[in-house]
C-alpha cells in the first residue's frame, strides 16, 4: 500500500514537472486573435495588460507582474489599460486616468490598488467606490480640485473611448488578460507564473515574426 501511495505520488510530481516544461501550447495558454490589433510602439514588441482594480485575481498577478515588467527587455514596451466591460468597471478606469492625467499613476496605482483590496473598497459598487476612492485619492494629498476637474475633462473621456474599443477590439471577457504584440491572448490561469511565462514565449514569437517581415 505505501509502495503504491508513493508511486502515485511520484507520477504525480513527474507529471505537474513535465508540464511545467511543456512549451506553451495555442489554445490551452493562448490563442491567436483572428483580427490583429495595430500596436502603438514603433520598433518594439508590446505587451498590454487588461486589469481592473477591483478585481482580485489583477491584484494577485501583481505580485509576479511588478517584478517581470522591471526585467523586460529593452525592445518590450508594457503599459497597462482598464478592461471596460460595463458601466461599473469604467469608473475604475476613469480614475486610472484622471490620476495619470494629473501625473500621480506613478506614485498611487500601487498604494491605490492595495488600499482597494485591503481596507474595503474591494466590495464597494458604483457611486460608493467612485466616493470612496476619492476620500482616499485627498488623504494622499492628491489635489481635489484638479481631480475634480479632469475626471469628466476631455483627455480623459477620450482615453476612456479608447479603451472601451480596445476592450471590444480584443474580445476581452475577463481580466486580467496579457495580449503581446496585438496578435496573442494569454489565456488566465490559475498560476500566476505560468501566464508570465506564456507572455515570455509570445514575446519571442514576436520577435520572430518581426525579423521575418523585414526586406
Amino acid at each position: 500500500m505505501v509502495f503504491r501511495l508513493m508511486s502515485l505520488i511520484a507520477g504525480l510530481v513527474l507529471a505537474f514537472a513535465a508540464s511545467a516544461q511543456r512549451p506553451p501550447s495555442e489554445e490551452v495558454d493562448y490563442i491567436v486573435l483572428k483580427s490583429p490589433q495595430s500596436t502603438e510602439t514603433s520598433g518594439k514588441v508590446e505587451v498590454i495588460e487588461f486589469f481592473w482594480y477591483r478585481c482580485p485575481h489583477c491584484y494577485s498577478i501583481e505580485l509576479d507582474l511588478e517584478p517581470w515588467v522591471k526585467h523586460l527587455a529593452r525592445d518590450v514596451q508594457f503599459k497597462r489599460v482598464p478592461g471596460i466591460l460595463n458601466e461599473d468597471w469604467a469608473i475604475d478606469a476613469r480614475i486610472f486616468y484622471t490620476l495619470e492625467v494629473l501625473g500621480e499613476l506613478d506614485r498611487l496605482h500601487r498604494p491605490l490598488f492595495d488600499a482597494i483590496h485591503q481596507q474595503g473598497g474591494v466590495r464597494l459598487k458604483g457611486d460608493a467606490f467612485a466616493k470612496w476612492a476619492a476620500d482616499w485619492l485627498g488623504k494622499q494629498k492628491v489635489d481635489m480640485a484638479k481631480y475634480d476637474a479632469a475626471l469628466r475633462s476631455f483627455t480623459v473621456e477620450s482615453r476612456l473611448r479608447r479603451a472601451a474599443q480596445m476592450s471590444r477590439a480584443y474580445r476581452l471577457d475577463g481580466v486580467p488578460t496579457l495580449a503581446v504584440q496585438g496578435r496573442y491572448l494569454v489565456i488566465p490561469s490559475t498560476s500566476r507564473k505560468g501566464m508570465l511565462a506564456t507572455a515570455d514565449f509570445l514575446i519571442g514569437e514576436a520577435r520572430k515574426q518581426s525579423v521575418r517581415a523585414k526586406p
